[in-house]
């Protein structure tokens, strides 16, 4: 019995250590940029030694990238949340495209996953990290919005892939302070003209 209790709390240590591994490189990659970061700087933020990261990341490359995996997955938990209640499939579109919005204006996230990321981690990794992610919601969206039509589903993955950089394209404007509202406008036209064609 002892053994099991044991087990848990290492387990729990260890969950405890890889995030506060994790929390202090986020803080510093979006203070200073992924390039202006060191793992001396990581492990100092943490309170942690050089020996705790690299037994639960390979490299700074490989802690970055489950940065930019937390980061996007909970950028499709708060697409998801706000889209639970009973919606059209139009409306849980355009829902979904505000709450994506509000999720990235969190400070940092567009520098970890749209500017640092695809250049750090490279475009198919990031594309492959938003497929499991945001992108999957936006896919899931459009099926059912398209719907009952037939559709190929790599014709459908394609017009997620091409919406998906429309509105990373968006929250970059938002994020230099064009106004939120012009860009929901324009992506409630895309949806509508996809939908109706």
């Amino acid at each position: 019995m002892q053994i099991k209790s044991s087990r848990r709390s290492n387990r729990e240590r260890s969950d405890t250590t890889r995030a506060a591994i994790l929390d202090a490189a986020h803080g510093l990659f979006v203070e200073r940029g992924y390039a202006e970061t060191s793992t001396p700087d990581i492990v100092t933020a943490a309170g942690m030694t050089r020996g705790a990261l690299y037994h639960h990341f390979e490299d700074k490359r490989a802690l970055f990238r489950a940065v930019a995996e937390r980061e996007a997955s909970a950028v499709a938990a708060k697409i998801e949340e706000a889209t639970l209640e009973e919606l059209t499939p139009r409306e849980a579109l355009i829902i979904g495209a505000r709450a994506f919005f509000d999720a990235m204006a969190e400070p940092g996230r567009i520098r970890i996953l749209l500017l640092d990321g695809p250049a750090v981690l490279g475009t198919r990794t990031m594309a492959a990290i938003d497929g499991t992610n945001a992108q999957r919601t936006l896919e899931d969206g459009l099926a059912e919005a398209m719907a009952p039509r037939i559709y190929d589903q790599a014709a459908l993955t394609a017009t997620a892939t091409l919406l998906s950089a429309a509105f990373d394209r968006a929250a970059l404007e938002i994020a230099e302070g064009a106004p939120t509202e012009l860009y929901i406008e324009a992506i409630s036209r895309l949806i509508d003209g996809l939908i109706s064609a």
